[in-house]
């Protein structure tokens, strides 16, 4: 068995370094030139489950890189920022010093983005996991950053916010499996040329 992440194509935001959670913007043409060579990852393969994010922007990367069916999860969307949501780390750090997302977390935001804790996403990636465990084969997700680290972190049995220690690129592929029935990374943060 075998998990390929791919991780959604660069945006506006995504190239300023802005925090994107639930605000639903699309790719740039960078970002689609990157959903379209990540064709080759899945080019060929039978999936038992595919599974992508409700933003349009992962919904795209999935339907440019030729995934032509699959199950819209709304546990794949990206952490929910509050009141960080679209704002850059070196904004947030003019009036909160030393401030790190995985460490000292968020501030509610409005209800569109009332926020949530990374143990929060955790949950979420927890319930992907299940769904990918019951598959009985191979699974593709499209998501997010943060989501799919903290997914990763948890499918090797660790808390949510060693997420950290796993950079995740846009337009980028990853696998998770298994090695002597534990699971492991296969590929992370692996790029693709456009």
């Amino acid at each position: 068995m075998e998990v390929i992440l791919l991780r959604h194509g660069e945006t506006e935001w995504s190239r300023a370094g802005r925090h994107t959670g639930r605000t639903d913007l699309p790719l740039t043409g960078r970002g689609e030139e990157q959903a379209r060579a990540l064709a080759g990852v899945v080019k060929d393969r039978v999936f038992s489950l595919v599974l992508v994010s409700p933003a349009q922007r992962a919904r795209r990367t999935a339907e440019l890189a030729g995934v032509e069916s699959y199950e819209v999860d709304p546990d794949l969307w990206e952490w929910d920022y509050g009141g960080y949501e679209g704002v850059t780390t070196a904004e947030i750090r003019g009036t909160r010093p030393g401030w790190y997302v995985w460490r000292d977390g968020i501030v509610p935001g409005d209800e569109a983005h009332p926020g949530e804790t990374v143990e929060h996403v955790g949950e979420r990636a927890d319930k992907v996991i299940a769904r990918i465990r019951s598959a009985g084969g191979d699974v593709l997700i499209v998501a997010h950053g943060h989501f799919l680290r903290v997914l990763a972190a948890r499918w090797l049995g660790l808390p949510a916010a060693y997420g950290r220690y796993l950079r995740l690129d846009t337009g980028t592929y990853s696998a998770l499996g298994y090695e002597h029935e534990e699971a492991v990374l296969l590929r992370w943060n692996a790029p693709v040329a456009p």
